[in-house]
């Protein structure tokens, strides 16, 4: 197997995008690598010369988050409905075993960048053990998991969840994807293949409807998404909040990347 640093600079053109939408406006933004962004970063994660964000490195039981630097308007008023909101963002997942990793990394959007008491290991250094279902996280978060935490009724050790205020998923599946050049056929996926891969995640304000894909980093995104749920964020998320990335480490050395 080729060097996971040769991998990984092989991938070329590809980007951490977000877009905002509402009848009062759009608000977007992409990078294509993250070499000279302003991102606040704090724990393990640092920026290589390169632009390859790395949120975790191989140093034991860490904690790394790396957010965009200003609050977006995520509602247009206190009380007003959650707008639309679509990102993108292309990862991968470096262990040094190939058949075994430990905890994973989280998208997230949060009204806060302070994450000091949240745990790391099974609780993604989103949550801890007091405030872990609390209504007043207002947290939004779409796991990419490698533990299968029974605490939280994981469904295994290599699994893509939606969750809302709270470690316990909404809903979660297998990681996988549905192949749209062979039929819509069911491909499974692992998370720490040493592989890039693709997310994208898409609510709509209108419905509640919260849609994640996953596909390897050549495939187009799939028309049949990964996993599904219906919530109505209005009632999670604050008028702003912050948008970003968070990641863990435990007694094993591995590594989490946002590639450029």
């Amino acid at each position: 197997m080729k060097p996971a640093f040769f991998l990984l600079r092989l991938i070329s053109l590809l980007h951490l995008a977000l877009a905002l939408c509402s009848g009062s406006g759009d608000f977007q933004f992409a990078y294509h690598g993250f070499t000279g962004t302003n991102l606040t970063l704090d724990g393990n994660a640092t920026v290589m010369p390169d632009g390859i964000l790395v949120l975790t490195s191989r140093k034991t039981n860490l904690k790394g988050h790396a957010f965009f630097p200003a609050p977006l308007q995520f509602r247009t008023s206190p009380d007003g409905t959650a707008r639309s909101f679509s990102a993108a963002f292309v990862f991968a997942i470096i262990s040094d075993y190939t058949d075994f990793c430990a905890h994973g990394m989280a998208f997230i959007v949060s009204p806060t960048k302070n994450f000091t008491t949240a745990l790391p290991v099974g609780y993604l250094a989103l949550l801890n053990v007091q405030n872990n279902g609390n209504t007043t996280n207002h947290l939004f978060a779409v796991e990419l998991d490698t533990v299968q935490n029974t605490d939280f009724q994981d469904v295994n050790a290599n699994h893509v969840g939606i969750n809302v205020n709270n470690l316990h998923s909404l809903q979660s599946s297998p990681t996988s994807y549905y192949d749209d050049g062979n039929n819509g056929v069911f491909k499974n996926l692992t998370l720490f293949s040493r592989e890039a891969m693709q997310v994208w995640v898409d609510y709509d304000g209108n419905t509640g409807q919260i849609d994640v894909a996953l596909a390897p980093i050549k495939v187009a995104k799939p028309r049949k998404p990964l996993v599904s749920a219906k919530y109505d964020l209005s009632t999670v998320l604050t008028e702003w909040a912050y948008i970003g990335f968070s990641s863990v480490t435990s007694e094993i050395n591995y590594r989490h990347y946002l590639l450029s």
